[in-house]
């Protein structure tokens, strides 16, 4: 039944207006990023505890059960913690973003090992100021980026399926070309997922909602951020010979 506005006793539905919205699509944020940033930290720091250490390296890397234990538990959350995200406390989310971060800084912490320092910082800078620039312009534009950001999330299943045949094939020609198409896609998906946050922010006024949404755009932007940074690395890199 629809309602009757013209009916003085009918209670309108709550109307936010823009400044509501403006508000609550700014602290929505706000919180991405600085969760994003923590999450890089946490990283940062998991990745040079490691690599700091020849016992915690060859504990996570010369054991097998561990290293493929790592892999498995952050393939399971990056597909659970969406999933089962409505289900779970503001609190909860947060914590199991910040769990994955450090895994993935454990597992980062094989780049110490074959890439020079210098290398990794330049890179870093670099993916920074690409990230950046990207990023602001998902959050500014009035274009539409829903049919860039399909097109882009069907390069990434075949850019992986590419990666998984160049594990056989040992090819350093396409190892360079899968680099290339991975920094392209990812520097795309970086304005693609600013901008679906940006809107779901705005759609949304609930509160609750409103925190894991926040935590949930932070963990997006951090993969765009820890993938774009590999790809660059991968390119320009070189090694430690």
């Amino acid at each position: 039944m629809y309602p009757d506005y013209n009916n003085p006793q009918q209670t309108p539905p709550p109307y936010y207006g823009q400044s509501a919205v403006k508000t609550q699509t700014n602290s929505v944020m706000k919180r991405v990023y600085v969760r994003m940033f923590i999450g890089l930290l946490v990283s940062a720091f998991c990745a040079l505890g490691v690599a700091s250490s020849p016992a915690a390296l060859n504990f996570v890397f010369g054991n097998a059960i561990m290293r493929w234990g790592i892999l498995i538990a952050m393939f399971a959350m990056a597909i659970l913690i969406p999933v089962r995200m409505l289900k779970m406390s503001s609190s909860t989310v947060l914590a199991l973003f910040l769990v994955y971060s450090a895994l993935m800084g454990t597992w980062l912490s094989a780049i110490f090992v074959v890439y020079k320092m210098t290398a990794i910082v330049a890179t870093f800078f670099i993916t920074a100021g690409t990230f950046g620039a990207m990023s602001v312009y998902g959050y500014v534009t009035k274009t539409d980026l829903t049919k860039m950001g399909s097109f882009l999330m069907m390069a990434l299943f075949g850019l992986v399926i590419a990666m998984l045949v160049n594990l056989f094939l040992h090819s350093s020609t396409m190892s360079y070309v899968i680099s290339i198409i991975g920094v392209l896609i990812f520097t795309g998906l970086t304005a693609w997922d600013t901008q679906q946050v940006k809107q779901l922010a705005a759609a949304n006024l609930d509160p609750a909602l409103a925190d894991k949404l926040a935590t949930m755009g932070a963990m997006n932007l951090y993969l765009d951020f820890v993938n774009l940074f590999l790809f660059i690395l991968r390119i320009f890199g070189g090694n430690r010979d």
